[in-house]
């Protein structure tokens, strides 16, 4: 399938979408939402973007061009508005565009545009100084496409510039993509492709999930080279306190969804990237996702997710630039993992999931956290076991699966009990109320 008929595909099935309910296919929370209960899905993914630009002083971004690839109706580009002189947004679908037109009217430095659906041929060469994109990608059914759309970042990137990008990173499947459930991009490939474009990569977070995120800085060309060969004279970097990532605790588990690190770095080197600094966890190298921005008191987090470790007690940490050492010998306390206990983290409906505990589709989602064996999970409603149980690891290390299932045919709308069993294991039931 060409490029143009993929754009075709993807432009009819979300016009479609954009006139059936644009809120509900773009925020996934419930049918027929308010405008405000709409903008207020974007909470979270606006405080990550905002995060990002902390890289760059307020001063000198109020100058910055941005560009958000997927805008749909305008639901992030409405307050990402206040923090650049101009701010476009793509999207391939005519009728969402039209939508984002009319409620960004009231905005002057907001430019929503239709486009091809496949690039960004509408604008030229070093035109933004910030890309981002969000739940976008995820709904492309070409890897080709997504992969066209990185290179097209990388162009109309500023030297200097930014770009905050969301992947679905679940492992591939052999199945079909369509325009709901895309294609996918590994964490590898982020990888290889920073490498070979130059780009610094500053964040590859949550691999393996379905919402991977990556953020970029562009770089000059030959500057990968240049980093590879690049000697440190004199170790100035130091490691001044190293914290559990979940929280302020001075160490980690062996293992498990807490085995992860902050290194808290003074002096890190500017041009510091996940391509070029390693971390030493005892004899084994832990995987490095996170160099986040210069705080004020003049250090910098370096995250770090733990191998699985043997040893536990105190292990010396390692700071390096590939294999030179950057900093002095750290400490970090490994104590061994807590037991797992599987538990449900939430129950919605199966379509409109802000219904938090009732049903209205006869459709339930379920959340559920520290799962080793998912093929051993059991549902019941008031004794009645549950139909067509589905479930999806969503993320390997908490061991979190999402479980959907179908209520029996048996239960009338009312208040009733969800069971699950996890083999041996019974969780605490959850009271259900079903409205149809």
């Amino acid at each position: 399938m060409g490029d143009s008929e993929v754009s075709g595909r993807m432009r009819d099935d979300w016009n479609a979408r954009a006139r059936e309910d644009a809120g509900y296919y773009v925020a996934f929370g419930r049918r027929e939402q308010t405008d405000a209960d709409f903008y207020a899905t974007a909470t979270e993914v606006i405080n990550g973007l905002e995060s990002e630009l902390r890289r760059v002083p307020a001063t000198q971004r109020s100058a910055w061009k941005a560009l958000e690839i997927g805008c749909g109706p305008g639901r992030l580009m409405r307050p990402m508005s206040r923090h650049f002189a101009e701010i476009h947004g793509v999207d391939v679908s005519d009728e969402m565009i039209a939508l984002a037109r009319e409620r960004l009217r009231d905005i002057p430095n907001a430019h929503p545009h239709a486009t091809d659906g496949a690039s960004l041929s509408e604008f030229a060469d070093e035109s933004f100084d910030f890309v981002y994109s969000y739940a976008v990608f995820q709904h492309v059914p070409s890897r080709e496409v997504i992969v066209s759309y990185m290179r097209e970042t990388h162009r109309v990137l500023k030297p200097g510039g930014l770009a905050r990008l969301q992947f679905n990173g679940m492992p591939a499947r052999e199945a079909s993509f369509d325009t709901w459930a895309g294609a996918r991009i590994g964490s590898s490939e982020v990888l290889e492709f920073t490498q070979m474009h130059d780009l610094q990569l500053l964040a590859l977070e949550g691999a393996g999930t379905q919402y991977m995120w990556t953020t970029w800085r562009k770089q000059a060309p030959g500057w990968q080279d240049g980093q590879a060969e690049r000697q440190f004279p004199d170790t100035t970097s130091r490691v001044r306190r190293i914290t559990n990532s979940h929280s302020s605790e001075p160490g980690a588990p062996s293992r498990g969804r807490y085995a992860s690190i902050s290194l808290w770095v003074e002096n890190l080197p500017v041009d510091a990237g996940l391509h070029h600094i390693r971390v030493q966890v005892g004899d084994s190298l832990g995987t490095v996702t996170y160099i986040g921005p210069l705080m004020n008191d003049g250090l910098q987090q370096v995250s770090v997710m733990l191998p699985e470790l043997e040893a536990t007690g105190l292990l010396p940490i390692e700071l390096r630039w590939l294999e030179q050492p950057l900093a002095p010998l750290a400490t970090l306390r490994v104590i061994p993992p807590g037991p797992s206990v599987p538990c449900i983290c939430s129950v919605t409906d199966g379509m409109n999931l802000v219904a938090d505990k009732r049903i209205e589709t006869r459709q339930v989602k379920m959340i559920l956290e520290e799962v080793a064996r998912p093929h051993e999970i059991e549902a019941s409603v008031d004794g009645l076991p549950v139909g067509d149980l589905e479930f999806l690891c969503t993320d390997p290390r908490p061991q979190r699966f999402e479980v959907n299932f179908r209520l029996p045919d048996e239960i009338a709308p009312g208040q009733h009990q969800l069971e699950v069993r996890i083999g041996r294991r019974k969780l605490a039931p959850v009271t259900l109320e079903i409205t149809s």
